[in-house]
């Protein structure tokens, strides 16, 4: 059977299946100007104060570059970066880059491919938020606090975005514009701007991504939202009383680092709190992936950066976003399903979801039939009128149309075996149900083994809660351990991802243009969607806490997550067998998160530039590489670099070889009440035995530091082989905080 191929940013659109293969896209702007080719040029900045202004930084990029123009009469220059990073993006040919390098002050360069790309009416409360009382009524909902949304653009007039009169101007810090023109924005929706080759066009989002992530993180509270009715309620954002200044860098999908970098620029410049970006590019080394350069200098204006993980799982070390400084999310399940049941002739039920459930209870009994594929060409010569016909994921639009103008009664979706026990609620066209892989399977072993006599009846069931194991992490949700930071443990933590109710653009299912204007709503899934839903919970955590770092603020967020159901078993996987057996920290990171924990943890593991320069001098970057990062000049011979494992990080991850010693150190910080004493918990990976020195923690301040160490040798019985994992886990216990950090072992 042909299965559609697994792609590696994964957007589960009623429109669009799938959004980038696993092969790296390579269009670049330069493929459209004969030999010009773009190129990100990282320089250092020059030891003058005059710099800081804007006319000497672009006369400095200048300076680089030839004096003449394009062929085509367009400038060499495309940005001329202030904040994101120290350099420049420009159009050369090979000739005059390598010109270029010759000069004082170059770092290094990289070609701007175009290979980035994208990656509700109760996941608030189900990540742990309450309107009564801890996060939300204690931050104000996060109001003052600004969160800058890097994706596909904004609807403007959607009711999420709207103003209702009690929305305060954004803070005096604002810097920003609006350029949809006068009178569109509003105290909500504070700015708007695109980004595109060195131009701005317009900032309307076109493909919809943006609409949802945005109000995903900070959308107002609209009652009565819903897709074709189902999961109704009141939909609002993580952080509802935040302003939204949305940066529009993606264009058909897709997007390079030069407009990325740019709107990252403009958002620190802005004067954003948060950046929440749900896309990515394959993964890379740190220093030649703009976005995560970027973000680095978004740290260091203290701007906090919630990042995507990819959606490339099941499959391991496909992860993106792996930086230490971001926030890396992964995507997890709720226990909402829009249920539909299908019935077959052989006294089998299979449970399945689709946002479209017709008016009818039921489709009585009739032929079901599997035509190879959906196309209008074999469903005609396979006949299917008033018969349920079986289709493999692809538009589920287009295959849903094909099927309907074909006279079929109803559909049956199957995805490829990857996805698991995943299922999605599609705003289908016509009646249907995704089922999970096995199932699906079953019903098309039934098909072939009953020929022309199989039947099949479908029974909706509409809006159910209290699916067991839930939240799980999402098949598709990218895993690691990444091939390119270290060894740092990666995702951070898990978001809700998976059939996200958030704001659309436009109408959906059978008849879009029958929905309420400017009161859309759609089920997405993908990690684009967890990431905004931790955007807002970070927006709750620097209002409670202004002061503290994008470190302090990550640690509070992982080290309040958890990883065990309230039964104590673990969260489960969708994959890799269809069991649902217990998640990989790999898939999860430290657990789904709760963000009225969060917004208290008690002990914080905090880092700063001077941590992160170590750490990449440990991995044997050189200085022009490191100090392209940090935007200043680095030399790692003179720098005392830290072995990986070292990095003062809320989880631990490293290498041990049976036999031997290893021992890390962490360092906390009070931020919970002054006197307090923390006492150790811990879980030893298996094979392994743990020393933490010491057992007790006692803090007489608040921002009061303590150090540990944790030390690893070989515990009794067998010795695991090389290439084994194993997880543990540590904890500092005060009543009823806990700060648990994973551990994750592979073993030499």
């Amino acid at each position: 059977m042909n299965k559609p191929i697994f792609l590696i940013f994964f957007l589960h659109l009623t429109t669009s299946l799938l959004c980038s293969a696993h092969l790296p896209i390579i269009t670049s702007h330069g493929a459209r100007r004969d030999r010009h080719q773009a190129y990100i040029i990282h320089v250092l900045k020059p030891n003058d104060t005059d710099y800081l202004s804007d006319d000497h930084r672009l006369r400095h990029h200048l300076s680089f570059l030839p004096t003449t123009l394009l062929d085509s009469g367009e400038p060499r220059l495309i940005y001329s970066y202030s904040h994101a990073i120290s350099g420049f993006a420009a159009r050369l040919t090979p000739d005059e880059l390598q010109s270029i390098k010759t000069k004082p002050g170059f770092l290094f360069a990289i070609p701007d491919q175009a290979k980035v790309k994208p990656h509700t009416t109760y996941t608030p409360s189900f990540i742990g938020l309450n309107s009564n009382s801890g996060g939300w009524p204690n931050s104000s909902f996060g109001e003052g606090i600004i969160i800058g949304v890097i994706d596909t653009g904004v609807d403007p007039s959607h009711v999420s975005f709207a103003d209702d009169g009690t929305m305060p101007p954004p803070p005096p810090k604002w810097r920003g514009r609006c350029d949809f023109g006068a009178g569109v924005c509003n105290n909500k929706l504070i700015g708007a701007v695109a980004f595109e080759e060195g131009t701005n066009p317009s900032p309307l989002d076109d493909l919809g991504h943006g609409t949802h992530t945005a109000s995903t993180a900070a959308g107002t509270a609209v009652r009565n939202a819903s897709v074709l009715g189902q999961a109704q309620g009141v939909a609002t954002g993580v952080a509802p009383r935040a302003h939204l200044a949305v940066y529009k860098v993606l264009f058909d999908g897709t997007g390079t680092f030069s407009d990325i970098i740019a709107g990252i620029d403009r958002a620190i410049a802005d004067g954003v709190d948060v950046l929440s970006m749900s896309l990515g590019a394959d993964p890379s080394d740190l220093y030649d992936n703009g976005l995560i350069t970027a973000s680095f200098a978004a740290m260091q204006h203290n701007v906090f950066p919630s990042t995507s993980a990819g959606n490339s799982g099941p499959f391991q070390s496909y992860i993106t976003n792996d930086a230490p400084w971001m926030l890396t999310v992964a995507a997890g399940t709720t226990d909402r399903r829009i249920k539909v049941t299908l019935f077959l002739g052989n006294n089998k039920t299979f449970d399945g979801e689709t946002a479209y459930q017709p008016n009818i209870t039921t489709i009585p009994f009739t032929s079901i039939v599997y035509p190879s594929d959906c196309s209008p060409s074999t469903l005609a010569k396979t006949g299917v009128t008033g018969k349920i016909v079986l289709c493999y994921y692809s538009d589920v639009i287009e295959i849903g149309s094909n099927v309907k103008d074909a006279g079929g009664a109803a559909m049956v979706l199957q995805g490829p075996a990857e996805w698991g026990l995943s299922t999605f609620s599609d705003a289908n066209v016509l009646p249907a149900v995704s089922l999970n892989y096995p199932d699906a399977d079953a019903v098309l072993d039934y098909i072939i083994a009953s020929k022309s006599t199989a039947v099949a009846s479908l029974e909706f069931r509409g809006t159910q809660f209290g699916a067991p194991k839930s939240p799980s992490v999402a098949s598709f949700s990218s895993r690691g351990p990444s091939s390119y930071n270290g060894g740092i443990l990666k995702p951070d933590v898990m978001g809700p991802g998976v059939n996200v109710l958030a704001a659309w653009p436009k109408g959906v299912g059978p008849d879009p243009k029958s929905d309420q204007p400017n009161k859309n709503f759609n089920f997405i899934s993908g990690t684009s969607m967890a990431a905004p839903h931790l955007s807002g919970v970070a927006a709750i955590i620097k209002k409670l806490h202004p002061d503290w770092s994008t470190a302090a603020v990550k640690s509070a967020i992982m080290t309040t997550a958890y990883a065990r159901y309230p039964d104590g078993s673990a969260i489960a996987d969708q994959y890799p067998d269809y069991s649902a057996p217990p998640a990989a920290f790999f898939a999860i990171g430290a657990g789904q998160v709760d963000a009225s924990k969060a917004a208290e943890p008690g002990l914080v593991y905090d880092a700063g530039v001077d941590d992160y320069v170590g750490y990449m001098c440990g991995l044997g970057y050189s200085d022009a590489q490191v100090s392209a990062v940090v935007q200043s000049s680095v030399k790692c011979a003179a720098v005392k670099s830290i072995s990986v494992e070292q990095l003062n990080y809320p989880s631990m991850a490293l290498t041990y070889a049976a036999g031997t010693k290893k021992s890390v150190t962490r360092t906390v910080t009070n931020v919970g009440e002054a006197k307090s004493i923390y006492k150790v918990k811990y879980v030893a990976p298996a094979g392994l035995k743990l020393t933490i020195t010491p057992t007790e923690l006692e803090f007489s301040k608040v921002g009061e530091k303590k150090s540990f160490a944790v030390g690893f040798s070989t515990g009794d019985g067998a010795s695991p082989k090389s290439g084994e994992v194993a997880q543990g886990e540590l904890s500092w216990v005060k009543d009823k905080v806990t700060v648990r950090s994973p551990i994750v072992i592979t073993f030499a």
